[in-house]
């Protein structure tokens, strides 16, 4: 009885390192490589208690051999199943900002991982292993499981997902009149996408892929769930974040217009160098038919550098570049947005908008090119530009409890995080940013950080910093530029640091929410 007791209780205690294991995995995009990384930082593994928890577990293991003899067994167990009462009420209370989502894909993998973690504590019972040293293994090995797992399973959904996007191919076959439009880039892929939509959704029966939408199996499910007979053109946004990632994501829809938004320093840490990076971006140029047509920014220096070999038409736009098809000038911002002049045609044409920021006018920019190309109305351009409003997280400006934030939470990269310090330092009152600093840039994230905190004197008079580990990078760059380091506030999570501004701040203040990282990486 008391084995059987002991079996439930280590199986019951394993249930909550599990959950948070399957949320570190899919919060590092279901990669064992990034998994593994992330799982190497030796402060990551200090989760749940485990060493309290441990350390209880040799103490109960002491006290009951050398005090009651015979029983350690019974009491080791008791610890264990209490032990596991009190995680697992925590993990009930605990609000993450990104929780376990329990897609068709973590289901089938919580099947697998149940499995083995049951097998695993019956065989090791079954080995006579001391009670004690059990409590030990238990939490480690459920971190471990996600191995096996990951291997036994990635086959079964590789060939799920074969089936699926076979059939995406297929419909987009049978459909041969449709034009399809490829959007990246390393940063406003999503916001160019969205402007793209509003300005040929006026002549056009268009179909985009919602969100952030951009990875093979989200571009197939939009496909076999949404394309439709009577659409007329597809607007495709397509993520990269390792090498071949956009040559397989072209082959897959075969676009005839490419659109380039930009290209900088982001997920480093699995492209390896910015040379991987331009190389991987430009094939949305590249790959296009001899007939197709590529949209390009000459204002970002690594796409004007670049010689693209490509047959097909290419469209420049820039603001800052002369050398360019479609340029604006004559901007001017206010808190309500931005009004420029675009020469169409040998005609001056005024656009205003309510998007913040220089490179939300790149992104209409890139809008209008295509417009025009595929013979939208400058009327009709015009009013699906005035119309345009915020994406969720991507500079939205919005009221939290009375207060005035601009919202730039959605993935924050050295280039975007820059630019919206540029729409910061243009508010009125103070201006406040929270921020846990940048990720996914390999060997240089603290060089990366370091910048983005000399960059912030001038255009922030208030900085919280959420977590410790950029901190310290982020703290070097304001000090360096000569920020008032009485002004700097570090805490250890968001909802301080909204506690933190409510008790300090104003409602006539700017707050900048600067990246919103998942919990496993807010440390």
């Amino acid at each position: 009885m008391l084995k059987i007791v002991s079996i439930l209780s280590f199986i019951f205690l394993s249930i909550t390192y599990l959950e948070h294991a399957l949320l570190v995995f899919q919060q590092n995009r279901y990669g064992l490589d990034r998994y593994t990384k992330w799982l190497l930082d030796f402060k990551n593994i200090k989760v749940n208690g485990y060493f309290t928890y441990v350390a209880i577990s040799f103490i109960a293991e002491y006290l009951f051999t050398t005090y009651v003899k015979n029983i350690e067994g019974l009491m080791v167990t008791l610890v264990t199943i209490i032990t596991a009462i009190l995680f697992l009420y925590k993990e009930t209370k605990k609000s993450y900002i990104k929780p376990l989502v329990y897609t068709d894909r973590v289901k089938r993998q919580v099947l697998c991982i149940g499995i083995l973690d049951v097998l695993y504590i019956i065989m090791f019972m079954n080995l006579g292993i001391d009670h004690v040293i059990m409590a030990v293994l238990v939490p480690i090995i459920s971190w471990l499981l996600i191995y096996p797992m990951g291997l036994i399973t990635s086959p079964i959904e590789g060939y799920i997902n074969k089936g699926f996007e076979n059939e995406a191919r297929e419909i987009l076959k049978k459909s041969p009149e449709l034009k399809k439009v490829a959007i990246t880039g390393s940063y406003g892929k999503t916001s160019t996408k969205n402007v793209l939509n509003a300005i040929l959704d006026k002549k056009y029966y268009t179909l985009m892929t919602p969100a952030s939408y951009n990875t093979p199996m989200g571009i197939t499910r939009v496909i076999r769930e949404n394309l439709k007979p009577y659409h007329e053109l597809f607007l495709c946004e397509m993520g990269a974040d390792h090498v071949d990632d956009i040559r397989y994501l072209v082959d897959m829809v075969k676009p005839s217009i490419g659109v380039l938004t930009s290209i900088g320093p982001q997920h480093l840490n699995t492209f390896g160098s910015i040379d991987n990076i331009i190389k991987e971006k430009c094939k949305v140029i590249e790959m296009l038919p001899n007939d197709g047509v590529g949209i390009i920014n000459m204002d970002n220096d690594y796409i004007r550098s670049h010689n693209f070999h490509t047959k097909a038409e290419l469209i420049r736009i820039g603001i800052d570049s002369e050398d360019v098809d479609f340029k604006a000038y004559d901007i001017s911002y206010d808190q309500n947005g931005a009004s420029f002049k675009v020469m169409i045609d040998d005609e001056e044409v005024l656009f205003e908008t309510a998007l913040l920021g220089k490179h939300n006018i790149i992104n209409i920019l890139l809008g209008i090119a295509l417009g025009q190309k595929l013979e939208v109305s400058i009327s009709d351009m015009q009013d699906a530009i005035k119309d345009l409003r915020p994406i969720e997280h991507r500079l939205e400006t919005k009221i939290i409890n009375g207060y005035h934030f601009v919202d730039n939470a959605f993935n924050s990269n050295p280039v975007s995080s820059k630019l919206s310090l540029d729409v910061l330092s243009k508010m009125p009152n103070k201006r406040i940013i929270i921020t846990p600093g940048l990720i996914d840039l390999g060997k240089d994230e603290y060089r990366y950080n370091k910048e983005f905190g000399l960059y912030m004197p001038g255009k922030v008079d208030h900085v919280v910093l959420v977590g410790q580990v950029r901190a310290k990078a982020i703290v070097e760059g304001l000090k360096e530029g000569g920020f008032d380091m009485a002004e700097v506030k570090i805490v250890d999570d968001v909802k301080e640091a909204f506690g933190h501004i409510y008790q300090n701040f104003t409602k006539d203040d700017t707050i900048l929410l600067e990246n919103d990282l998942p919990d496993v990486f807010l440390r």
